[in-house]
Order: C-alpha cells, then structure tokens, then sequence
C-alpha cells in the first residue's frame, strides 16, 4: 500500500474491553479507527440484543457473520465481470457487424 521507506504508527483500538495494539501505515489510521467502532457498534447491538443470553465469544461470532456479510453483499454489489462479459461480447457483435458492412 505504501512506499517502503514509510515509518509506521504505533496505535491502540479500543474494541469492547479489549486494547488491540496496532502497526499501521499513517494513511490508514482513520480507516483502522472506523473499522474498529463498526466491530465496537455491532458487538455492542449483538450485546443488547442477547442480554446475557449468550456468551461473550457467541456474541462476538454473530458481529463478525454480520460484518463478513455487509463485506460480502457489497463485494458481490461490486462485482463488474459480468457487466465487462456483457461488454465484450456487445463489441464482438459490433465488430462483426461492421466487418459485413465493410465488405
């Protein structure tokens, strides 16, 4: 991501009641921190939604299905290959098109 020759920050990100020390690229920091409250928010929804109903691990399993999720759907949201096939093949279609035209 960056150049070789860049020092690395040093932070802590708060995530529950844990410290997760950090060593990071200074243009990630902001990245790293958003990321961080995202898995604080959803531990802390799943947390309210169980009410001491499950375990502190199978709370921190259903925020992480969660996240892994949104990832995935937006992922997939993302996924041009089929529109570059769609394209392809089009232009194929116009190449031909125009070579008949041409003859």
């Amino acid at each position: 991501m960056s150049d070789e020759g860049t020092e690395k920050l040093h932070i802590k990100l708060n995530v529950g009641d844990t410290v997760i020390p950090m060593r990071i690229f200074p243009e990630e920091e902001e990245t790293y921190r958003k990321a961080a409250s995202l898995v604080k928010s959803t531990v802390t929804y799943y947390n309210s939604r169980a009410q001491g109903k499950k375990s502190a691990t199978e709370v921190l399993y259903y925020a992480l299905i969660d996240i892994a999720l949104k990832f995935e759907l937006e992922t997939q949201r993302n996924d041009t290959a089929p529109f570059r096939d769609m394209i392809n093949a089009l232009t194929a279609e116009i190449d031909e098109a125009l070579g008949e035209n041409m003859s």
